[in-house]
């Protein structure tokens, strides 16, 4: 089965095709809500709820256009409002115990694995920094490989938000991670 007869048997109330999508997109869901969430059991719950949402608002797809982000949108959408709730309940500085595990790369080189893991960690930490909007745009054009148009038709915002959305993302991301890297080359320095 490929992904085109997959919907159309979902579209007919044949869940296979559902079974066919969540193997295909469900663990890029889940990294997607998570680096806009940071919380992979609330991501997990999020993206749940994206196929079951999907197996009911399936007949609003539109067969000429790609799948993967009109669901990946939905996904994302779904997670920055999560973060909205999330942030106005808890803050999101410190990363949790889970996410940094997540983030760790476990190759087997134990220095390289010590740098990724502060690089990692410090990136999560800049990320979290972002609005949930901010991180959303970061997770759509680096993480997702999102155009600004495909990004455009997401928000359903007029392009220079959208733009702007990433510009200040971008420079925000550029200023938190610049003071990292003159952190850690005065520590070289000492």
């Amino acid at each position: 089965m490929d992904e085109p007869q997959a919907i159309t048997r979902l579209k007919q109330g044949d869940l296979t095709g559902l079974e066919f999508l969540v193997r295909q997109y469900q663990v890029k869901a889940v990294h997607t809500a998570t680096l806009v969430t940071g919380d992979p059991a609330l991501a997990e719950d999020l993206v749940q709820s994206a196929f079951l949402r999907l197996a009911h608002t399936i007949d609003q797809f539109d067969d000429q256009r790609p799948f993967r982000p009109w669901f990946l949108r939905s996904v994302v959408n779904a997670a920055v409002k999560a973060a909205k709730r999330q942030q106005r309940s808890q803050s999101l500085d410190e990363p949790t115990e889970a996410v940094v595990r997540w983030l760790l790369d476990t190759g087997p080189q134990p220095e390289a694995l010590v740098e990724t893991s502060e690089l990692r960690q410090t990136v999560w930490s800049a990320i979290q920094q972002l609005t949930p909007e901010q991180r959303a745009v970061i997770v759509q054009r680096h993480f997702l490989d999102m155009s600004e148009a495909e990004m455009v038709a997401s928000f359903q915002r007029p392009a220079s938000t959208v733009k702007w959305w990433l510009h200040t993302a971008r420079n925000r991301l550029k200023n938190l991670l610049g003071a990292y890297r003159n952190e850690a080359e005065n520590e070289h320095e000492e």
